[in-house]
């Protein structure tokens, strides 16, 4: 009787081990599934410390190589600063393949907005072995700290600048149009300036005059170039005036599309196969791509 109770435990242990027991692939797969919730999710306590230690390394990184542009310091501390520059980018470009792998589509993601500045992050600092000068450009690395709007949950500022990204688009053609007519605006004054006002006070050419209404009409005023005569000066004051008036166009028209915006608060749930975010909280596929989300 124990005999055949001890054989059939075994036989029960035998079998779960064996429903235990994973394929590789399987393995492979609940690998990168936990890796892109660690890397691309804010909502784990996981995700959370790791986006939080890379925006920590991200600032020592950018304060590493603004303090070796200072000549006083660099003399004293440029190799522990080129040190942590290496011990930096070699982290980062773990990271960056790191993303690649972990991602169903990995060239949907290289080419996203974030890919291209994770990218552009580790170039400067390989490049600088070759033409000298150009780790300075490491700078760009300051982009990344966008990720913070994410980290620590600031759905609001998250929502808001999503809502500024899409008035944007929606308004590019609008704003197009009003950008041509300043354009043609500012040539048509520049040359009514340049044959009012001529050589003798400065208005040498017609691309002279153009610089000289772009810089009126957009309330700069640098100064460099001014009308002498009185019906110039006539003249600037009407540009002057028409400046003010022009810069509550393109804020009403951004403004209105704003307003017309839903306010649904995005989640930072990034979708595994286009690497995009900002989707609404109960769901279940990406609303760009069409994936399945984690």
């Amino acid at each position: 009787m124990k005999l055949a109770k001890y054989r059939q435990t075994a036989a029960s242990g035998s079998k779960k081990r064996h429903r235990i027991k994973k394929h590789p692939e399987e393995s492979w797969h609940d690998w990168r599934h936990r890796m892109h919730e660690i890397i691309f999710e804010a909502d784990t306590p996981s995700g959370k410390l790791f986006d939080v230690i890379l925006l920590l390394a991200i600032s020592l990184s950018v304060v590493a190589v603004i303090l070796e542009s200072v000549q006083s310091i660099r003399s004293i501390y440029g190799e522990a600063l080129r040190y942590a520059e290496w011990t930096f980018t070699i982290l980062f470009t773990v990271e960056y393949f790191l993303r690649l792998i972990c991602v169903r589509r990995p060239w949907h993601y290289a080419t996203s907005f974030y890919g291209v500045v994770d990218l552009l992050a580790v170039i400067p600092t390989y490049l600088s072995l070759f033409v000298a000068g150009t780790q300075s450009m490491i700078v760009i690395r300051a982009l990344r700290l966008l990720r913070v709007f994410r980290v620590f949950k600031v759905v609001r500022f998250l929502g808001e600048m999503k809502s500024m990204i899409h008035a944007l688009r929606a308004t590019r053609i609008k704003i197009a149009v009003f950008l041509f007519t300043i354009v043609t605006l500012a040539l048509i004054m520049g040359t009514t300036m340049y044959v009012i006002e001529g050589d003798e006070n400065g208005f040498t050419s017609i691309p002279r005059g153009f610089y000289w209404a772009i810089v009126t009409i957009t309330t700069i005023g640098y100064g460099d170039v001014a009308p002498k005569t009185a019906l110039g000066q006539a003249f600037a004051s009407v540009a002057m005036v028409l400046g003010y008036s022009l810069i509550i166009i393109p804020t009403g028209i951004f403004a209105m599309e704003l307003i017309k915006l839903s306010r649904n608060k995005p989640t930072t749930q990034v979708c595994p196969d286009c690497s995009r975010e900002g989707h609404d909280a109960d769901a279940v596929f990406c609303k760009y791509c069409g994936g399945k989300l984690n």
